[in-house]
């Protein structure tokens, strides 16, 4: 029995370890983080597939993610939208040009080189397929 118990705290200490280090951030992330979102003391990090770093946070409750390089610079923030916020003249061009397909995401995103732009995900058969558009309706 007190091997079994030895084990799952092993387990459970490595575990915590693995979140842990996944959670941590650089402080030249960190740096960048503060200064474009000062008075925000408590985002979530995670290191994504790209060796980035992903800050969760929340502002007046909406939430967002920012995402940083290793060396902290800024790439991109963005925060999940309704249909109804959408700028009228995506919402012309999806009516026209994606009538039929089922919208099952929309971010509204701030990107270091793009500038803003709506990333609007349809399912098209089975698949998900993203566009991007800016806010005048032109798909990028």
């Amino acid at each position: 029995m007190k091997h079994l118990i030895t084990v799952l705290l092993v387990t459970l200490f490595s575990f915590n370890c693995q979140n842990t280090v996944n959670a941590q951030a650089p402080d030249a992330v960190k740096e960048t983080f503060q200064n474009l979102y000062p008075g925000e003391n408590d985002p979530d990090w995670e290191k994504d597939s790209n060796g980035n770093y992903e800050s969760h946070f929340k502002i007046d409750g909406i939430k967002y993610r920012a995402d940083f390089s290793p060396d902290g610079k800024w790439i991109e923030t963005e925060t999940s939208i309704d249909k109804d916020d959408l700028p009228e003249a995506i919402k012309e061009v999806i009516k026209s040009k994606y009538n039929d397909e089922e919208i099952t995401e929309i971010e509204k995103v701030e990107h270091h080189s793009k500038g803003l732009f709506y990333d609007v995900e349809f399912k098209k058969k089975g698949k998900n397929m993203d566009v991007e558009f800016r806010s005048n309706g032109e798909i990028i």
